[in-house]
């Protein structure tokens, strides 16, 4: 599914820049970690989806799919794996670079 070799095709946000967003407005934040780790750290109002589950949940994102989607996890892998699964069906993805070790 991800190809390390290839640039991504999906864009990213700092961690600094979706701080400020969230002050201002309502971002649609999708975590793909495991519920465990949601459990220890998150962004407040994210919808979990663990990356292993993605193909098959994909459509309970939906109703997201004219708007962004900031895709995080714990260092930025497996949402950058998201983000290229998601922009493939047409979805606005973007990568939360560093993930959640830089938040």
């Amino acid at each position: 599914m991800f190809n390390f070799f290839s640039k991504p095709t999906y864009p990213t946000i700092s961690p600094a820049v979706l701080k400020e967003r969230l002050k201002k407005e309502k971002v649609v934040l999708l975590d793909v970690r495991e519920p465990y780790e949601h459990a220890e750290k998150n962004i407040p109002n994210s919808i979990l989806i663990p990356l292993g589950t993605l193909p098959q949940r994909v459509k309970e994102l939906e109703p997201y799919k004219d708007q962004e989607i900031v895709v995080y996890c714990r260092s930025g892998n497996r949402s950058g794996q998201a983000c290229e699964f998601l922009q493939k069906l047409g979805y606005k993805a973007i990568n939360l670079e560093g993930g959640m070790l830089a938040w």
